[in-house]
């Protein structure tokens, strides 16, 4: 085997060496950047070696492995002495109210979307959706109708995912809480990406660490959690995989700046913040209702009220979907193995029973289509404390 050169990138006491080689079949799993870049070993001083890089590739063989090699490496830049991955064109996987609402804003700031659903007729109603929520914002004049005309051309819709992330920089991935169906998504996408390719996902609650287990690249495997709805709330909350290179982590945080929203990092842990938080008030207040302790506007009001909520926790369950609820409890009740995380019996039923909220039209309180009027569901009006 040829080796071409050897060069040593030093971080205070860490080394790291790229050997480079022309042969086409040269393997160099163990020698890529992907390696290199676990616990942040790769420094600046790679921008040193770069002419090495493209004398290399200048006379190296058009199929020869450098060629990746190069990519991965021309895909970092440095800014304000912070290292990270160039973003340019994002692939954006599941067209829900999730994944629409992340192509949305994505688009609106500037970055090529590819939009990939396995359902032609979901990505449509999904462009009908990000259509009308920025004739909103024409309306209430945050956007011109020109820069909505140009967010819209931004955005291209996909069913084959292979040939939506053929190109990608960063894909975000927005699928249904289902682990199983993540990790099938995930080894999909390790499998088409290109390898400079970061790979989030928008989970809620299912280890990045798991979801990275799957790849190849454990090291751009990052949780970019949006908050519903996304072009409006102005959290990401951003999550550690065990594995996760320090410039993935640096990228996303600056990636989710440049969307105008507000990064917060936490490590891989049930439920991670929010909802290790958020979920258990939420279960909390069903099985107070379950147990006859208050009403559903009883235990709403109080809490809008008396703790200052916008939102009460049963009618914010109708909002994030009674089955996403149910299924974030139950990732925190194997996660942690502690009974108080167990969902609540009235929620399980409610789940098997498809009263889901507002996506079904009905939970703890009933949504008619175009109006606001917040009323009871039927099913729990007899329970009106007087």
């Amino acid at each position: 085997m040829q080796k071409i050169k050897k060069i040593h990138c030093l971080q205070e006491r860490n080394p790291a060496t790229f050997i480079f080689c022309l042969i086409p079949d040269f393997n160099h799993e163990n020698n890529n950047l992907s390696s290199i870049c676990n616990n942040g070993i790769l420094t600046k001083d790679i921008f040193r070696f770069l002419p090495i890089l493209f004398l290399i590739r200048t006379f190296a063989p058009q199929n020869s492995k450098i060629m990746t090699l190069e990519a991965e490496t021309m895909s970092l830049k440095k800014e304000n002495g912070i290292m990270s991955y160039d973003i340019k064109t994002v692939t954006i996987i599941g067209s829900g109210t999730m994944g629409n609402g992340i192509s949305h804003v994505f688009a609106q700031c500037g970055f090529a979307v590819h939009m990939m659903d396995i359902n032609q007729v979901a990505l449509n109603k999904a462009l009908a959706t990000i259509g009308k929520n920025m004739d909103r914002q024409v309306t209430k004049g945050t956007l011109s109708e020109e820069a909505k005309n140009e967010a819209m051309g931004r955005i291209s819709t996909y069913t084959d995912m292979a040939e939506a992330v053929a190109d990608a920089d960063l894909v975000v991935e927005a699928a249904t809480e289902n682990i199983e169906l993540k990790l099938n998504i995930f080894r999909q996408l390790d499998e088409h990406s290109p390898a400079h390719c970061i790979l989030a996902s928008n989970t809620s609650s299912i280890s990045l660490t798991r979801i990275a287990s799957v790849t190849k690249r454990p090291g751009k495997v990052i949780g970019m959690h949006f908050m519903n709805p996304v072009p409006v709330m102005r959290l990401v909350e951003i999550i550690n995989g065990y594995g996760t290179d320090r410039e993935v982590t640096q990228t996303i945080v600056k990636l989710s700046e440049e969307l105008g929203k507000v990064p917060c990092v936490v490590n891989d842990y049930p439920g991670f913040i929010s909802n290790r938080i958020l979920m258990p008030l939420i279960n909390e207040a069903v099985l107070a209702l379950q147990e006859g302790v208050a009403g559903i506007e009883e235990i709403d009001t109080i809490m809008k009220l008396g703790m200052a909520h916008p939102m009460g926790p049963l009618q914010l369950a109708d909002f994030i979907g009674l089955d996403t609820c149910y299924s974030i409890m139950h990732v925190l009740h194997m996660g942690f193995g502690n009974q108080k995380y167990a969902p609540a019996t009235l929620l399980a039923n409610m789940v098997q029973a498809g009263y889901l909220g507002v996506k079904s039209g009905e939970g703890f309180y009933k949504y008619t289509p175009g109006s606001k009027e917040l009323v009871v569901s039927d099913r729990f009006v007899s329970r009106k404390w007087d």
